[in-house]
């Protein structure tokens, strides 16, 4: 700071929330702030204040550090794999800050690959994936680094390196050069030539047809002098580096007319008719260009086979007598032709044939039958089956040496008939035959119906058996036990046919539970006897609506109350349906318990009057209903007995008094009042009384019994009659008196009405006489 004729004070702050890593070095008007090693935490914006008296300026800078002290390191370069991806690696280090880095490979003078650097990355490893060929071998490739950063020396800026290449390859383009046909004694010279970096080593071999190899030298030229036939044949030359080995290899063919020519019968040339013999022809010294066999005939050569090469074959299948005689063997080249000959001799065979069955055969269709054929005296025989119209037969025949095997697996129908086996061994044919009979009976008859069997109506059974053959060889027999109802039989049909048979009669209860069964039998010879005969039955179920409806009452049908009942709901029907057991009251009907069967029983542990009424049992099923029922009785002594009074047990003289008694028994009771001082008795049959008019006289103690057969009840009231000492005006008793009077009529209405109604559900309940009705 100038021009401050004061001492300056000077202070250094960041913009950053970061320390200074500095050091502070002040004189009169400068101050000098020092960065010692600079590293990349001194990067900041800093500050300088300075005050002069009461006066104070700043400014600011920014300090970047850049760091870029080395030139790029380029590995991989001398290793290059021909014609493979390399993978060149370019590294640069120490770099910062390592973003603004920019990586360039470089070709001669085209850019390959930019790539642009990453955030906090110290060290940069940037790969160049390159296929070199031949002609980049020792070409120059460049790895240029430029740090983009402001305020960077020029020079400082860009760095680069050059490295020349180096490409490494196995040997290949390998081929032999040099004649390989040579005349017998003269020379050859074969030249191996390859590429390869390594520069490749040479070994050349010679390989034998044993299938040992011998080594011939380790130069490019292989050189014979005065070639015998044993140099022909296969040289191999390798070649090998560092990186790999190749190898090739060169067939030498010394020029020679045939020689070794040879015929060969194998087995031998003595052979028995039937017999197969292969008949070669071959030349092995010197390479042939055809070999042609023949067989001589009148005089002339008739060619057999012929082949461009030196070996031929015929093979001649069970010969014949016919082919005795002479063959021939001859072997040509450029150079000349050689022949041979070979004598052939064929003789008959002695031969016997025999079948296996070789009686009739029965069979059962899906089983497996199997016929053999066995011929003897002849090596080689030659099997065929047929039959007499020669129609193919369509099954696996197995031949074995001496045996053939038809197979009939599974036996069909289609496969009934005679079966030849026919022999031929050479010129000499023999035959065996025998026939196949085919029965199908594979399962049991099975019986069906036309549905549920209701008495009185046609039922119809129908038996039916599956998959029978022959047809007209079956029978169905309809039993009733032991006794035959009814019988059918089957009628010719050309293959597995199903048999039926309808049996119908009406039925009748006691059909039910009878066995119905249904026989079928097989009358063919030789069936084995559990196949013959097979049977189904079944078992009638005949169904009814139900009948014979019972409800039984246990002990009695008249009880005490408190006594245990049981009621029985039974019936007969089929199928079995529902039984209800229900009670009827007062009109209603109740239902009390059901089941799903023929019986429905309920069990009272303990009656009272209010399970007296009429019983109802009712069964029903598909086919209908029926009812049954009978009546419950339920008796009880006279309880609960009440008596009420009205108006009241205390009346003027010529009052009214009307009684009312109320009990529960059955049968009703009967209902008596009488005045203990007197032997008038009064009867009622609902238990209501009224006494009219009153006097004085009337005064006194009054009982009501109430009786039944079971027994009886009694109270005891006293009535007071008052006597009458005025006429008093005219005033309400007046009115009251007819009301009362009106309302024990009512009451009396209403008693009779409930005596009706407990009788009829076997009670005796009178309806309370109340002041408010009377």
């Amino acid at each position: 700071m100038s021009s401050c004729p004061e001492k300056v004070k000077f202070v250094w702050t960041s913009l950053e929330d970061k320390p200074l890593f500095a050091t502070v070095n002040t004189k009169d008007r400068e101050s000098v702030l020092v960065f010692v090693n600079v590293k990349t935490n001194h990067e900041n914006h800093i500050v300088c204040k300075a005050s002069c008296g009461k006066e104070t300026k700043q400014a600011t800078t920014k300090i970047t550090v850049y760091s870029f002290p080395r030139n790029p390191v380029i590995s991989m370069y001398d290793r290059l794999r021909l014609g493979k991806e390399n993978v060149l690696a370019c590294e640069v280090s120490s770099v910062y800050p390592s973003e603004f880095l920019e990586v360039q490979w470089l070709y001669g003078d085209t850019v390959m690959k930019t790539h642009e650097g990453e955030t906090s990355k110290d060290v940069l490893s940037i790969p160049y994936r390159f296929t070199p060929s031949s002609e980049d071998d020792g070409k120059a490739i460049t790895c240029r680094a430029t740090l983009n950063v402001e305020g960077i020396p020029p020079d400082e800026m860009t760095k680069e390196t050059s490295e020349l290449m180096k490409v490494l390859s196995a040997p290949h383009n390998v081929k032999v050069s040099g004649a390989t046909a040579v005349s017998l004694g003269s020379s050859l010279t074969l030249t191996c030539e390859a590429e390869g970096n390594p520069k490749p080593v040479f070994t050349w071999t010679a390989l034998k047809p044993d299938g040992q190899s011998v080594e011939m030298g380790k130069s490019q030229d292989l050189f014979m002098h005065n070639v015998s036939l044993s140099d022909a044949g296969t040289y191999q030359c390798d070649i090998s580096n560092d990186l790999g080995r190749e190898s090739t290899t060169a067939s030498v063919v010394v020029q020679a007319p045939p020689m070794d020519t040879l015929i060969v019968a194998s087995p031998q040339s003595s052979l028995k008719e039937g017999d197969t013999v292969s008949i070669s022809c071959k030349s092995n010294s010197v390479p042939v260009t055809k070999v042609v066999l023949s067989r001589e005939e009148n005089g002339a050569d008739n060619e057999l086979t012929t082949s461009e090469g030196a070996e031929t074959t015929v093979i001649l299948h069970s010969v014949k007598m016919s082919h005795t005689g002479v063959f021939v063997c001859e072997a040509f080249n450029e150079y000349g032709s050689q022949r041979t000959t070979l004598n052939l001799t064929v003789e008959a065979h002695f031969l016997e044939v025999e079948l296996q069955p070789d009686s009739v055969i029965v069979s059962n269709r899906g089983s497996s039958l199997v016929l053999a054929c066995q011929a003897s005296g002849c090596p080689h025989p030659e099997f065929s089956w047929k039959n007499p119209s020669n129609k193919q037969i369509l099954r696996r025949i197995k031949t074995d040496g001496f045996q053939s095997q038809l197979f009939l697996d599974p036996v069909e129908v289609e496969d009934e008939g005679t079966y030849l086996c026919e022999v031929t061994c050479g010129s000499i044919k023999k035959s065996k035959q025998t026939e196949v009979k085919v029965f199908s009976f594979p399962t049991n008859p099975i019986i069906t119906s036309s549905g549920p069997f209701l008495v009185g109506e046609m039922i119809k059974l129908t038996c039916t058996v599956q998959e029978v053959f022959p047809a007209n060889l079956f029978q169905i027999l309809w039993l009733d036990g032991e006794r035959v109802t009814h019988s059918e039989s089957g009628s010719f049909s050309s293959g597995a046919t199903n048999l039926t048979s309808v049996y119908s009669y009406r039925v009748d209860r006691k059909d039910q539970g009878k066995l119905i069964i249904c026989k079928v039998l097989l009358d063919m010879h030789g069936v084995p006897a559990p196949q013959v005969v097979k049977t189904a039955s079944t078992t009638l179920s005949v169904h009814y609506p139900p009948t014979a409806t019972r409800i039984t009452v246990t002990p009695m049908a008249e009880l005490k109350e408190g006594e245990s009942v049981s009621i029985s709901c039974i019936s007969d029907s089929f199928p079995v349906g529902r039984t209800v057991l229900s009670m009827v009251a007062d009109g209603i009907q109740t239902e009390l318990m059901a089941s799903d069967g023929v019986e429905t029983l309920l069990t009272l542990p303990s009656v009272e009057l209010d399970d007296s009424g009429l019983y109802v049992c009712q069964a029903s099923n598909l086919y209908g209903n029926h009812n049954d029922s009978v009546e419950i009785t339920v008796k009880a002594p006279p309880r609960n007995m009440t008596v009420e009074i009205f108006p009241s047990t205390d009346v003027q003289e010529g009052q009214n008094i009307t009684i009312c008694c109320r009990s529960v028994s059955f049968p009703p009771p009967a209902v008596i009042l009488s005045k203990m001082d007197s032997e008038t008795n009064i009867y009622s049959y609902d238990g209501v009384f009224l006494l009219i008019n009153l006097t004085p006289n009337d005064t006194g103690l009054y009982q009501i019994n109430v009786t039944n057969s079971l027994g009886y009840e009694t109270e005891i009231f006293n009535i007071n009659v008052m006597e009458k000492r005025f006429d008093p005006p005219l005033g309400w008793n007046d009115f009251i008196i007819p009301a009362i009077c009106l309302g024990v009529a009512a009451a009396l209405f209403g008693a009779v009405v409930n005596v009706w109604r407990a009788r009829k559900k076997g009670s005796y309940d009178l309806t309370k006489c109340n002041p408010g009705t009377v």
